[in-house]
């Protein structure tokens, strides 16, 4: 037990924290260890309880998700926090990524991909819906840089389209019929590259260079 995802809810609707507690806790390694009904309640107990992963609304009362997870993140930066929302507002999906957030997903999420996002998270990967991808990176200029599209190999470029649409390790693997070693292994490469270390900012370099 002592391996398990200890995960926060926080959310201001009782019917959505029993949702998802029904779902996620104990399953696969994952141990819902607490509720909050805002994001003051969410800092509190973040301090007291130290999960691993978040799971953050935006919209709440007394402190929004996206203040709660600035709070949050300059005080305890090793706390994962994926905000769960029932909108893809591009303002929230901005600031909230800004402040440190390691996801942003919709509510709607299939519950196996909601479980990978969790796992994912601990390992510094973004996964964010190919929707709000789309609408966080196409407001971002396109500038010089020193490289260039054709600096990437053709199954690079596959994986970088798999990336900046949004999926997940395990899903790029399904989809290419490869290996989730070996897509880790691309996407460690694509990183090496860019000279960035997480996701996110792998995609913004990305755009950046025409992608």
């Amino acid at each position: 037990m002592s391996d398990d995802i200890k995960v926060l809810l926080v959310d201001d609707q009782p019917i959505i924290r029993n949702g998802l507690k029904s779902v996620l806790d104990g399953s696969e390694g994952i141990k819902i260890i607490g509720e909050a009904i805002h994001g003051r309640d969410a800092y509190i107990q973040a301090s007291q309880k130290r999960p691993d992963v978040i799971l953050m609304d935006i919209r709440m009362p007394i402190m929004d998700g996206v203040e709660a997870t600035r709070l949050i993140k300059k005080d305890f930066p090793e706390i994962k926090i994926i905000v769960l929302t029932t909108f893809d507002d591009d303002q929230y999906i901005i600031q909230a990524m800004n402040h440190g957030a390691s996801g942003y997903l919709l509510k709607d999420i299939e519950v196996h991909r909601l479980k990978e996002a969790i796992k994912d998270s601990l390992d510094d990967h973004v996964v964010l819906p190919g929707l709000i991808a789309r609408k966080m990176f196409a407001h971002l200029p396109q500038v010089d840089h020193h490289l260039k599209p054709d600096d990437f190999t053709s199954r690079e470029k596959d994986i970088i389209a798999c990336l900046i649409a949004g999926k997940s390790n395990q899903e790029i693997a399904d989809e290419m019929y490869l290996s989730l070693g070996t897509v880790k292994n691309y996407v460690s490469t694509i990183y090496s590259k860019l000279d960035v270390t997480d996701r996110v900012n792998a995609i913004i370099q990305l755009r950046r260079i025409g992608f």
